[in-house]
């Protein structure tokens, strides 16, 4: 059984994800309309529900604009675990957040001046800017939208949410820039 239920806003945007539990609940309260489920289902004393996979809330939900912040594991999802110098993808444990502009010399602890690099670029650029190294970055730094980082961390919901909206993950993610 799926662990995690896409719910969308009632325009189709991504909301969030939640236990399959809270989203059979928003269901019977008819707070949400099924979309889409797997082949199993849920049985109680009365009833049976297919289990659901992905959600839509039947009334607009206005949300505050949300930040993410900028820590390792989400700067790593933004740059699909990618070097942003040399594009190699060694593994998560190979990989390091880099400072653009190093902090020594004035760089902020920000989205954009945070990317993913592998030791070896790393290592090579030092407390340089890009320039300096002779590096140049293969996507410039931004901060991604709530939404994204919610698709990008569950490749499962993003596919879904893809086949609703026609839509790739490129496109909502570049979106977010």
């Amino acid at each position: 059984m799926s662990k995690q239920v896409l719910v969308l806003n009632a325009g189709y945007e991504p909301l969030s994800l939640v236990s399959v539990r809270r989203a059979v609940v928003l269901l019977l309260r008819e707070k949400a309309e099924l979309l889409e489920a797997t082949q199993q289902m849920l049985y109680s004393a009365n009833r049976s529900i297919p289990v659901p996979l992905v959600i839509r809330l039947v009334h607009y939900v206005r949300l505050p604009h949300r930040r993410v912040p900028s820590t390792r594991g989400a700067v790593m999802l933004r740059d699909a675990f990618m070097c942003q110098y040399c594009g190699d993808k060694p593994g998560h444990a190979a990989l390091t957040v880099d400072h653009v502009i190093p902090r020594s010399r004035g760089g902020e602890h920000s989205w954009s001046n945070l990317v993913t690099a592998c030791k070896r670029c790393n290592q090579r650029k030092g407390n340089l800017t890009p320039d300096e190294a002779g590096m140049h970055l293969i996507r410039r730094p931004f901060e991604p939208s709530y939404v994204a980082l919610v698709l990008l961390s569950n490749p499962v919901a993003a596919e879904r949410w893809e086949q609703l909206m026609g839509m790739s993950r490129e496109h909502f993610l570049s979106a977010a820039a």
